[in-house]
């Protein structure tokens, strides 16, 4: 079976103005990309890309108009019934045990879990955050983790709106952003963009992943950089990743599906910027060394994409349209720049 990367985007910029962007997948061992819109909404914006870990050829998108699923890798798509069509999917994840239930996080701020493989919906009640923040733009549900030791542990982030979790599958929500709220109080922690208050950079999630080999611990990529908690959320500490980079503006945030113990952090100066790159961690967080070698981003490192198959297969994306992968394990680098025009790419994934 062709084994293939997909890349999601938002926008396209034309003569200066910006359209939706799309779909595009590439086969593995190919430089060119394919745009999908078979079935998909005529101008989808892609936010995320889940592949089923056990079937490569099932994969699911989150767009503006809802999921939408794939059984042949993307050659056609099918809309999934949706409780709430007008809601913005922001990530979807599959349960770590049984990949026939489903977690999806939207906009404006939303949880939703399949048990039937996406067939149906249903919209879980969550609980309001002490540190919310204002901005322009409705709080989501940006990325959603499970603890593959204890599916029952449910972590969402929100931008920009702190952590929350549940303990139990998702029925019930607790918020974990108390001592994020203490962190902000830190001068070097204090960031206000968008809104009118200092917290709002540490409020600013962007990312959340859990390892196995730490059973209760967290981290979080946010816009002051990665933090981990060690109490399933009730405390949280800087892991300073500025000792080892000098961009600590953390986009993405994922634990090596094949080691426990490997990390990867997308790391640049900003939400838009000139630069960007990738790190690995083989301590889970205590070091970091660049792994993206000889790879020049020219804009924001924004999405990581971890093959579940092969653990030298990583690639990396710029919201700029950059794509970036080794198929050695990073001891080289290919570009895969998508095609001209693309911008806000959002999501990176392989099989």
């Amino acid at each position: 079976m062709t084994q293939y990367v997909y890349a999601g985007a938002g926008h396209w910029l034309s003569g200066g103005e910006a359209t939706s962007g799309g779909l595009l997948r590439k086969e593995i061992d190919g430089r060119t990309w394919e745009p999908l819109s078979n079935g998909l909404p005529a101008q989808a914006e892609v936010r995320t890309i889940a592949i089923h870990p056990d079937n490569p050829a099932v994969v699911f998108v989150g767009t503006q108009d809802g999921p939408y699923r794939s059984t042949d890798g993307g050659d056609h798509w099918q809309k999934l019934p949706f409780p709430d069509p007008a809601m913005v999917v922001w990530t979807i994840i599959f349960h770590p045990k049984d990949p026939h239930t489903l977690f999806l996080g939207a906009s404006p701020a939303a949880v939703y879990r399949s048990d039937d493989a996406g067939d149906s919906w249903r919209r879980l009640t969550l609980v309001e955050t002490t540190g919310a923040v204002h901005m322009g733009f409705d709080m989501r549900v940006i990325r959603l983790a499970v603890d593959p030791t204890n599916p029952q542990e449910i972590y969402a982030g929100l931008e920009v709106g702190g952590v929350i979790r549940s303990l139990d599958g998702g029925n019930t929500w607790e918020d974990c952003s108390e001592d994020l709220l203490r962190l902000a109080g830190m001068e070097h922690l204090k960031s206000r963009i968008g809104s009118d208050t200092d917290t709002e950079g540490m409020m600013d999630s962007h990312a959340l992943s859990i390892s196995p080999a730490q059973p209760g611990t967290v981290f979080l990529a946010t816009r002051m950089g990665l933090f981990r908690s060690t109490d399933r959320g009730g405390s949280w500490t800087d892991m300073e990743v500025g000792r080892f980079s000098p961009l600590t503006y953390a986009r993405d945030v994922r634990v090596a599906p094949h080691d426990a113990n490997v990390m990867y952090a997308a790391l640049s100066p900003a939400a838009r910027s000139e630069d960007g790159s990738l790190y690995r961690s083989e301590d889970l967080g205590q070091t970091w060394q660049r792994f993206d070698r000889g790879v020049t981003a020219r804009s924001t490192m924004m999405s990581i994409g971890l093959s579940g198959q092969d653990a030298n297969r990583v690639y990396c994306a710029t919201r700029g349209g950059q794509v970036f992968g080794t198929l050695d394990g990073g001891e080289t680098w290919d570009e895969f720049p998508l095609p001209e025009g693309l911008e806000d790419v959002y999501t990176v994934a392989c099989a």
